[in-house]
């Protein structure tokens, strides 16, 4: 696990997991047990909320966990006809609070230790079958009009492309994702590569799926932390 998180108070945790039902905890522990995030996706001014709905959607079903969004131009906005409820089962991080999200968006995952590859049709250095898994990796995308930004491929440590034999110059970025991501995450299972969750990250999400989980979760919450932990009552 690359990306720093704060330890994952168990005891609440635990309270939470009995406030679920036995079937939903059992699937809980089988998506978990797919889940990554040795493999993350870079989402940079997708403008078209179809097309960025449906690389959550992706996500979900391959098993990555996390989706860094950034919001330079455009304001990212949830399909929910093509999302499906995917979204509530990831960790979505945004950036567009600055004046380069850009920036702040890749020299963050840097510092946690990411490998930064810009998906695009002009630049090869890997294709999706020879892209080395050993390192984590963030797939950047970027918009159909112009792909992603001058300054997200200079900051990009290689790059991939998707093989094409036809006329088109490029596949659509939803439909990118989804080869990359299949491809990719297919590899990195069968691979000796160790992408599982840590227990902490396993116990973070696990929360995060429980809270969306439980009805009323912001006066549960609330009176858990008033009766256990009076100090940290929210």
């Amino acid at each position: 696990m690359v990306n720093p998180t704060r330890a994952v108070d168990e005891g609440y945790l635990n309270f939470l997991l009995e406030m679920v039902l036995d079937e939903r905890k059992q699937r809980f522990e089988e998506v978990l047990a797919q889940r990554t995030r040795h493999i993350t996706i870079v989402l940079e001014d997708i403008f078209q909320s179809q097309n960025a709905s449906a690389v959550l959607r992706s996500c979900d079903l391959t098993g990555v966990q996390d989706v860094h969004i950034i919001e330079n131009k455009y304001a990212f906005d949830i399909h929910p006809d093509i999302v499906l409820g995917s979204a509530k089962w990831l960790s979505l991080h945004r950036y567009n609070a600055t004046a380069n999200n850009t920036l702040d968006a890749l020299s963050g995952l840097k510092r946690a230790g990411y490998i930064i590859v810009a998906a695009s049709p002009h630049q090869q250095s890997h294709t999706i079958e020879d892209l080395p898994l050993d390192k984590p990796m963030a797939i950047m995308l970027g918009t159909e009009r112009r792909g992603l930004s001058a300054e997200a491929m200079e900051m990009a440590d290689t790059h991939v492309t998707i093989p094409m034999v036809g006329f088109t110059e490029s596949f659509n970025v939803s439909v990118s994702a989804a080869l990359l991501l299949f491809n990719l995450t297919q590899r990195l299972r069968r691979s000796a590569v160790h992408w599982e969750l840590t227990e902490n990250d396993r116990n973070e999400v696990l929360l995060e799926w429980c809270r969306h989980s439980v009805k009323r979760i912001e006066v549960v919450e609330r009176n858990y932390f008033k009766k256990i932990k009076p100090d940290m009552a929210v």
